[in-house]
């Protein structure tokens, strides 16, 4: 029988709802929205206010072995990038309580997600200026040196081994910088913006492409043209790995009970890309 695990888990939200308080408190900043947490509760955010002036707080969470990674800092590092529509960082503090917390203090972006999960499920009206910045933003950061990490050929090649066994070749091809987790939830409209830079780094080129297509693949007119807009990077060798690596990755997360809808779509994509 599933242990109920409700209860514990009511009591880690409010754990980390006290940690936005106490952040706010930190930053002398006032709680404007209702928080949002993040991906399996490990970070909460909300709108927040000094004065007249609107900023966003976010409080993320963990176990002190991992906080060594590049995605600890990786917000704080993305201000490298400023001609881009992306939050700054403004501020960081950290303390820990059995776990690690960082809380940052960002600008607010404008707008609001184009869906409200990872997976668009409703077509959206972009405008094309909105399209041409998205590339703008994805062409200049793989442009971009860094020696930070998004994904190492170690973990590339146990991906695609465990999708696809020897069908695909797990070497990566090219690398270039990359957001690494281009989707719905993390990009802005009306007007252009791209979220959430934790895991920004050197992965395979064409990763960012290849993200935001296989999160298209419920919404065809969506999906084709976010084709249309990488078709010279996404019809290539490197483009093909790419997507190969996406589904591989994407299918891990299927099987841990997310986006189950993905799981055909996906199949059938692999295996366009296979020629099956």
């Amino acid at each position: 029988m599933p242990i109920d695990t409700s209860e514990a888990d009511a009591r880690f939200r409010q754990w980390m709802r006290d940690n936005l308080d106490r952040a706010a408190e930190h930053f002398g900043v006032v709680v404007t929205g209702d928080p949002l947490l993040g991906w399996h509760d490990r970070s909460i955010s909300t709108p927040v206010r000094k004065g007249d002036a609107e900023y966003w707080l976010r409080v993320v969470s963990e176990d002190k072995q991992w906080v060594a990674g590049d995605f600890w800092t990786g917000n704080l590092d993305a201000n490298v990038l400023a001609d881009l529509a992306k939050p700054r960082v403004l501020d960081v503090v950290e303390w820990e309580e059995w776990r690690q917390q960082r809380a940052e203090l960002m600008t607010r972006m404008p707008g609001q997600p184009c869906s409200p999960t990872d997976a668009l499920r409703t077509a959206v009206e972009l405008p094309d200026e909105w399209w041409a910045e998205l590339r703008r933003t994805t062409n200049t950061v793989a442009a971009t040196p860094t020696a930070r990490v998004n994904s190492s050929q170690d973990k590339i090649t146990d991906r695609i081994v465990q999708r696809f066994g020897d069908a695909v070749d797990p070497t990566v091809p090219e690398w270039e910088t990359v957001h690494g987790d281009v989707h719905w939830a993390n990009l802005l409209r009306p007007r252009f913006g791209l979220l959430d830079w934790e895991w920004w780094g050197r992965g395979p080129a064409g990763t960012d492409a290849a993200t935001l297509l296989c999160y298209s693949l419920l919404t065809p007119t969506i999906a084709q043209r976010v084709h249309d807009v990488y078709a010279d990077i996404l019809d290539t060798d490197t483009g093909r790995f790419a997507q190969l690596y996406t589904i591989a990755r994407l299918s891990r997360r299927i099987g841990g009970g997310e986006f189950p809808d993905l799981a055909e779509p996906l199949e059938r994509h692999a295996r366009t890309l296979l020629g099956h």
